[in-house]
């Protein structure tokens, strides 16, 4: 049967073949490939790693597609026949399953060997040359060719010393000058066109911070002197000097400092299409140099005050310009804002008007959003959002969120008895209201604009919700912030809470279940202890928090991008103040319900580095630490502000909730019957991957987590036994575990399948493998690469997770 198949599949191919060559005119070949050889240079011998899979990707046209030889693709083209209608459905297959022929000439060879040329004198690798020649195949019935270019690179040329060079002393020169202390150009770095290219661009960029409106970083030219080497012996016969200078022929007007004059809005509402804008009637009063045209008054002028970081009389910056411009787009009032500056018409004049017209988004909107989601955990769910927005609530731009939504998760798989897994199943509903205020709202505190990059924000929200865990118990949780986010600049931003209210309460509590688990004799003890505490425990929060976030502009070029992030929260103190002390040792409360005093510090450290333009490597650090004191300090932590491992965005080996704390096995009647719970005071985790790049969509991953959670104080409070507990030897307690992914980028998602199973697993440090005759306990070891046996059915559904999620994990 298969010898059959092979014979069938033999004479398709060889009459397929046939039909290709019926096509292909006398004397051309169907270009199926190329090659690109490199030679150093005999003498010298320079380092030519890379060069060769750098000029393969500059050969264009790209080869026709081939199996075995055979152009595939172009047999499907000429199978499928021309179509009649451009849009029909034999037009569609032609484009997806086939392609024209591109043929091998001599014409094309010549061109991508003067672009190979060029590339190389780009990357400096001076006076090298390339020849292409047409490889046609030794079976003259094929009808194919490919293209081999043979390169003979020569030493690459490197930077001996970088000079500006200006003609006299004016104030713009001395400007040029100054911009050299953050060049890009090296001492002994490759001379490269790229990196020159660039350097322009950030010469113009600096130049343009200091008024110079007018300058084009094409009035630049940069002169290559490689002939220093033989002039000075004690040169490397491989080095240049760059000089870098203004065009002779660059217009003085170019060279000149602007100013801002009259700044002019247009706010683009209904009543501006009847009037004459141009026409001072349809103006606003001058203020701060800003003009302002709202005929309907529909926005108070305040908020153009603090957006347009412009003041009459101001120097022109390209920072201002960008910042003023994002600032209204952030706004989120105006769909589209339009910003150009005229020269006023005077034959002296250093001044510019600034014009900016705005086109207004409806005020009020309504949107739906439906989603689905499935978990490691083995839970499926799905979540209903309706948000209605009112812009400009308050005729400054201030923004209105209200939103409801239902959601629920429900088990995928397994067991689905009335008396399994009857608590592992959730329904959650709620509404917030959020106002967001584009400015501080803090009496005598006000943000100058022409100081700060980005208006800062202050948001009041309030949320109610209910979370059921079905047929178990159900939390109810209310909570007010009053919070305020800001940024002196693009790589840092704020956010201070200085009220932040919560109150949770358990309710609806299934007693018969809780006796189920509390009587059984297999649940272990502690975990009867936590259960308890769980449902019979209100909080009441009244704290504060800070955040902040680091992320650094990389150099140009650069191959290494790091982002930090970290908050501190804290609570209680004020609450513990005002109530009265509890003589019987108890908590402190408010309104009879206990105050929690409590600590929380946060940290996030990201690493990535390009290792080629298509692999990259990805790395993070979690920490975390929750902590009582005070009036708390024998009290938990509550589970919403406690950690957990595993998941699709942690220790993906693990499913969610299901890791430690430290040693804890994972395996007792309450989390059968009420899935997985594991949370904690502290996390410590690593993650790391490389990021490989097949196509524009596909791409794949290769990836190693590390990790665990534990608890502080004592086995009472933390409700876990004496391994689940933070001591010095918690490093002997992190699990490990890693995996392969795949990524489906279609650039506005990214929908992400991570296969992975544990390599270590903490608890078998616990777990008794043998007792000798002489009572020597021997444990399991808890690397278990020995365990791995993928033709086990019970093996695979234990140890292989596969994670579903959309976006990337970090």
């Amino acid at each position: 049967m298969r010898s059959n198949i092979g014979y069938i599949l033999a004479v398709c191919i060889f009459l397929g073949g046939c039909s290709v060559n019926r096509y292909v005119p006398e004397g051309q070949s169907i270009y199926v490939g190329n090659s690109v050889k490199v030679q150093p240079d005999s003498i010298y011998k320079p380092n030519v790693s890379g060069v060769s899979d750098q000029l393969e990707e500059l050969i264009k046209p790209p080869a026709n597609k081939t199996i075995f030889g055979f152009p595939w693709k172009v047999w499907f083209y000429y199978w499928i026949g021309e179509p009649k209608d451009e849009g029909g459905l034999r037009s569609w297959f032609r484009k997806k399953l086939g392609e024209p022929p591109r043929y091998a000439t001599q014409r094309i060879v010549d061109i991508n060997a003067a672009n190979l040329v060029a590339f190389l004198d780009n990357e400096g690798y001076y006076r090298s040359n390339v020849k292409g020649r047409i490889i046609e195949n030794k079976n003259k019935k094929k009808r194919t060719a490919i293209t081999e270019y043979s390169a003979y690179v020569m030493p690459r040329y490197v930077i001996n010393e970088v000079n500006y060079v200006v003609p006299d002393s004016s104030l713009f020169n001395r400007d040029l000058i100054l911009a050299k202390q953050k060049t890009l150009l090296e001492k002994g770095d490759p001379i490269r066109l790229e990196v020159i290219t660039t350097e322009r661009t950030r010469i113009d960029q600096e130049l343009k911070s200091k008024g110079y409106y007018y300058f084009n970083p094409d009035y630049l030219i940069v002169k290559v002197d490689s002939t220093i080497g033989r002039a000075d012996s004690t040169l490397g016969p491989q080095q240049v000097n760059l000089f870098l200078e203004v065009k002779k022929e660059t217009a003085q007007t170019s060279l000149k400092q602007y100013f801002i004059n009259r700044i002019y809005v247009n706010t683009g509402t209904e009543e501006n299409k009847q009037t004459d804008t141009t026409g001072l009637a349809a103006r606003g009063p001058l203020r701060r140099g800003i003009t302002i045209t709202d005929p309907g008054n529909h926005y108070k002028r305040r908020i153009f005050y603090d957006a347009i970081g412009f003041r009459r009389g101001n120097l022109y910056t390209n920072t201002m310009h960008d910042v003023s411009l994002q600032r209204l787009i952030n706004l989120q009032n105006f769909r589209f804002v339009k910003n150009r500056f005229d020269l006023v018409p005077r034959s002296d004049s250093a001044l510019l008007d600034v014009h900016y017209d705005l086109s207004p988004m409806k005020k009020k909107s309504l949107q739906t959003t439906l989603s689905a989601s499935t978990k490691s955990n083995n839970l499926g769910g799905s979540q209903l959002d309706v948000t209605w927005r009112n812009r400009n609530f308050f005729r400054g731009a201030e923004m209105l969120a209200i939103k409801a939504y239902f959601g629920f998760d429900v088990q995928l798989g397994g067991s689905r008895t009335t008396s399994n897994n009857i608590g592992n199943e959730y329904i959650r509903y709620g509404a917030s209201a959020d106002l967001s205020f584009p400015r501080f709202i803090i009496p005598f505190v006000r943000i100058r604009p022409e100081k700060s990059q980005s208006l800062p924000k202050t948001i009041l929200s309030i949320t109610y919700e209910n979370r059921i865990q079905r047929n178990f118990y159900t939390t109810r949780s209310i909570r007010g912030d009053w919070s305020y986010l800001w940024r002196r600049n693009s790589e840092v931003e704020h956010t201070f809470a200085p009220i932040s209210i919560n109150f949770v309460e358990p309710r609806n509590i299934n007693t018969e279940l809780l006796g189920e688990v509390a009587t059984d004799p297999n649940t272990n003890p502690s975990d009867v202890d936590r259960l308890f505490r769980l449902v019979d425990t209100k909080f009441f929060i009244l704290g504060s928090n800070y955040s902040v976030s680091y992320r650094p502009t990389p150099r140009p070029f650069s191959k290494n991008q790091v982002a930090m992030s970290g908050g501190i929260e804290w609570g209680g103190n004020i609450l513990s103040l005002l109530a009265k002390k509890n003589d019987e040792g108890y908590p402190k409360e408010f309104l009879k319900v206990p105050i929690l005093q409590y600590v929380k510090v946060d940290g996030d450290v990201r690493y990535y580095r390009t290792i080629t333009p298509s692999i990259k490597w990805a790395n993070r650090i979690l920490l975390g630490a929750a902590k009582p004191y005070g009036n708390s300090k024998t009290m938990p932590i509550p589970q919403f502000k406690q950690y957990f491992a595993g998941g699709s965005t942690g220790i993906r080996a693990f499913r969610a909730r299901s890791l430690g704390p430290g040693s804890v096995a994972p395996d007792t009647l309450s989390i059968r019957l009420l899935g997985y719970q594991s949370f904690a005071d502290i996390r410590m985790e690593f993650n790391s991957e490389v990021r490989m790049k097949f196509t524009d969509i596909i791409n794949g991953a290769v990836f190693v987590d590390a990790g665990n959670i534990w608890s502080f104080g004592d086995s009472t409070r933390a409700s876990y036994p004496g391994t689940a507990l933070i001591s010095n030897k918690f490093l002997k307690q992190v699990a490990v575990g890693g995996g392969i992914g795949l990524r489906l980028d279609f650039s506005y998602l990214i929908f992400r399948l991570d296969l992975a199973t544990p390599f270590r697993k903490p608890w078998y440090v616990n777990e008794v493998k043998n007792v000798s005759d002489e009572g020597v306990v021997e444990y399991k070891n808890p690397w278990v690469f020995n365990e791995i046996n993928f033709g086990s059915r019970a093996w695979r559904k234990e140890n292989l997770i596969l994670n579903i999620a959309v976006g990337l994990p970090f």
